[in-house]
């Protein structure tokens, strides 16, 4: 029988949602969605009931955070593999695999998104877990609720996949909105780890040598800085994704946001009740009042060493502030 493994990345640092999401304590191990709970930690429990085991890919930096996530949980068994460099997601979807036995049924998810749990979920995952045992390589694809430019997309006829789409601008979007064939790409995948390694090395073959070959000098899921650095940095999508004949897509209608922006956000605390003024503006991380004066749908965030205010509709740009900091080694990102 095949084991069903549950794949979690952990990886990345958030940039658009600072200063809330810091090198110390990226998004997904935040508790701001939740009052118990961080989205490593709903990402843990939504899909326990599916999977035989965890398989955890990050770094040296949230290897602890992730630790003391799964110690509240009561998880004690699970495979942990500890990234030198950050190689994107190809790379560390092929560690997680070569940890796996070929036949093993891989269920990836990240860590940070938030994900509305019922029957609509539970049957998307069925569904990708019986066409995984098929040797398809499946992709999830979200219905979409408006022309989002934040998302890739996928183009299909079904189950069938013809073409991924990288994000759009709102033109386009608002097309893809209107075709009814385009799926947000929500970078949830579920396959064999024998079947993904074998498209990986027909389309990557670098990738997958020096994955190989880094995985091999590795220490009990410690990979080591100098044969890491040699791996190509690519995405699953641009690796195998949009290469393989083996491609399916689960459409999906449950609730889905990979909690990306501060607009992302912003729609979600408000569903949650998050408190706004008569003019759409929120204040989040501090109970001190706040009063705006000729501003709209506009968002304070305030930390202990940080205040961001932003248009919820320019979140995106957010990234850029990160990048300004980085060139400056700002210990505002620590």
């Amino acid at each position: 029988m095949s084991r069903i493994l549950h794949v979690l990345l952990t990886g990345g640092v958030g940039s658009r949602l600072w200063p809330l999401s810091r090198q110390s304590r990226p998004k997904q191990y935040l508790n701001i969605f939740s009052e118990s709970k961080s989205l490593f930690e709903m990402a843990v429990e939504r899909n326990a009931g599916f999977v035989d085991q965890i398989i955890v890919v990050g770094n040296q930096g949230n290897r602890q955070l992730s630790e003391e996530c799964l110690q509240k949980l009561g998880v004690s068994e699970y495979i942990d593999i500890v990234e030198a460099t950050p190689r994107n997601t190809a790379p560390a979807i092929a560690f997680a695999a070569f940890a796996a036995k070929p036949e093993d049924i891989l269920l990836v998810t990240p860590a940070d998104h938030i994900i509305q749990e019922g029957p609509e979920y539970s049957t998307a995952v069925q569904k990708a877990i019986d066409l995984a045992g098929q040797d398809s390589i499946v992709t999830f694809g979200i219905q979409p609720s408006r022309p989002e430019t934040g998302y890739g997309y996928i183009e299909h006829t079904g189950e069938d996949v013809l073409s991924f789409r990288e994000k759009p601008a709102a033109s386009t979007a608002e097309d893809f909105l209107s075709k009814g064939n385009f799926l947000w790409n929500s970078g949830m995948f579920c396959f064999k780890a024998g079947i993904f390694l074998n498209e990986l090395k027909q389309f990557q073959p670098e990738v997958y040598e020096n994955s190989l070959t880094a995985w091999g000098n590795s220490n009990d899921g410690r990979l080591e800085l100098e044969t890491s650095l040699k791996i190509p940095s690519i995405s699953v999508d641009y690796a195998v994704m949009e290469n393989s004949d083996k491609i399916k897509v689960v459409p999906s209608s449950f609730e889905w946001s990979d909690m990306g922006s501060f607009e992302a956000i912003y729609d979600y605390l408000r569903q949650q009740g998050h408190p706004v003024d008569l003019e759409g503006n929120m204040v989040i991380g501090t109970g001190k009042f706040t009063a705006f004066v000729g501003m709209r749908n506009s968002i304070l965030v305030c930390t202990q060493d940080a205040n961001l205010v932003l248009q919820k509709e320019v979140s995106q740009d957010v990234k850029k502030i990160y990048q300004q900091l980085e060139e400056e080694n700002s210990l505002l990102l620590n």
